[in-house]
C-alpha cells in the first residue's frame, strides 16, 4: 500500500485512484478510502481528467488499459508486482513465438486478466495465433489435453497459487510432453505461508483464517486449513469469530497477505481475553 500511501500524501489537483481494490481487504481499504482513494472500474476511465491520478495495483493490467489510461491523465503510477511483470513479459515473448500459453489461475483474477492481455497483444502484433489455456487444477488440465499437449506449449501461474497443484500440474503436463517449459511463478511468501500453515495445523485444535473473503490468497489458506485441520474458520475481523473456537484448547491464526495487522492483534486480544476470563470463572 506504500504507493497509494505516498500519492495521497502529495498534493494533487485532481482525485487519486486504483484500478480496481488496491487489494482484497475491507478494513485496510475502508482506511484509505477515509483519506481521499477512491476506486476506479475500467468503464469509468473515459471520465478520467488530466489532474487525476491513477495507481496501477500490484496485480496489474492489460497493456491496453495502460495505454488508455496514460491517454487520459497526467499521472500514472504503475505498482504492479515484479514477479507479474516478469510474467507479463515472459507470456509476451512466448507468444510473439506462437506458443500456447498454459496459464494456472484464477478466472477472472486481476493479475491474469492482465497477463492474457499481454499474451494476447503479442500474438496479435506478430501474426502468430493467439492460444491461452486457463486451468485451475490437475484434473482440469487433464481433461482439457486428453489428446496431448501442443508442441510449442509453456507453464506458468498466478502467484498467489497452490504449489502443491501447480506441482501435479507440471508433472501431468510433463507426461504428455517432456519438452514444455515450465517456470514456477508463485510468490515465495504464498509458498512459505502455506507450508508453515500445514505445520501449524498439526499442533492446534481449529485454525482461524484472516483477510478478505474475496481475497485469492486468504482463500487458498482456508482451503488448506480446512484440509489439515478439524476445525477452520474464515474471517474479516474478530466480531466475526465462531463461539465455538471459545472453547478450543488451542487455535491458530494465520491471515492474507494483505491482512493489516492490526486486524490480527484485535483477532488475537479477543481470543486471549477469552481465555482469560474463563480461567478466572474456573478459579472463582
Amino acid at each position: 500500500m506504500t504507493a497509494a500511501e505516498k500519492a495521497l500524501g502529495e498534493n494533487h489537483a485532481g482525485t487519486v485512484y486504483t484500478l480496481g481494490p488496491l487489494i482484497h481487504n475491507p478494513i485496510a481499504l475502508n482506511e484509505l478510502a477515509a483519506r481521499g482513494l477512491r476506486v476506479l472500474v475500467p468503464q469509468a476511465i473515459e471520465k478520467l481528467t488530466a489532474d487525476d491520478t491513477v495507481l496501477i495495483r500490484a496485480h496489474g493490467v492489460p497493456p491496453s488499459m495502460e495505454t488508455n489510461l496514460r491517454e487520459k491523465c497526467k499521472t500514472v503510477i504503475n505498482a504492479t508486482c515484479p514477479l507479474v511483470t516478469q510474467s507479463q513479459k515472459r507470456v509476451a515473448g512466448f507468444a510473439e513465438k506462437g506458443y500456447t500459453i498454459i496459464f494456472a489461475g484464477d478466472k477472472n483474477h486481476g493479475e491474469v486478466v492482465g497477463i492474457q492481455g499481454y499474451a494476447e497483444e503479442a500474438a496479435r502484433a506478430n501474426g502468430k495465433k493467439y492460444d491461452f489455456r486457463l486451468i485451475r487444477t490437475a484434473d482440469e488440465a487433464r481433461k482439457l489435453f486428453s489428446d496431448g499437449v501442443p508442441q510449442k506449449a509453456v507453464l506458468l501461474s498466478q502467484t498467489t497459487f497452490s504449489i502443491k497443484e501447480f506441482n501435479a500440474i507440471s508433472a501431468l503436463l510433463k507426461e504428455k510432453n517432456s519438452r514444455i517449459e515450465i517456470f514456477n511463478t508463485i510468490c515465495p511468501a504464498t509458498h512459505e505461508r502455506q507450508d508453515a500453515l500445514i505445520r501449524l495445523c498439526a499442533q492446534v485444535d481449529g485454525i482461524i483464517v484472516i483477510g478478505g473473503k474475496n481475497s485469492s490468497n486468504t482463500n487458498r489458506l482456508y482451503v488448506t486449513a480446512q484440509k489439515f485441520c478439524k476445525s477452520a474458520a474464515l474471517i474479516e475481523v474478530a466480531d466475526e469469530i465462531p463461539s465455538s473456537f471459545y472453547a478450543l484448547e488451542t487455535v491458530g491464526l494465520t491471515a492474507g497477505a494483505s491482512t493489516p495487522d492490526s486486524v490480527i492483534d484485535a483477532v488475537e486480544k479477543r481470543l486471549r481475553d477469552s481465555a482469560r476470563k474463563i480461567d478466572a470463572d474456573e478459579r472463582g
